[in-house]
């Protein structure tokens, strides 16, 4: 999960185009991991130059 969230927050500013939703960008974003069985809910602010985590649901 540590290296999910590490690349999420080296992609910068374009972390707000990944994941759900696909029509728009910002806000809270939803990640699958897992091959599918599980996602990551998070919030990437980019003039705070952080990503925050929400959420990790794993269906396991």
């Amino acid at each position: 999960m540590e290296r999910i969230v590490t690349e999420l927050a080296a992609l910068g500013h374009d972390s707000v185009k990944i994941g759900r939703p696909f029509d728009r960008e910002g806000g809270l974003r939803e990640f699958d991991i897992l091959g599918g069985r599980g996602f990551v809910s998070f919030l990437s602010v980019p003039r705070h130059e952080c990503v925050y985590v929400c959420n990790v649901t794993w269906y396991g």
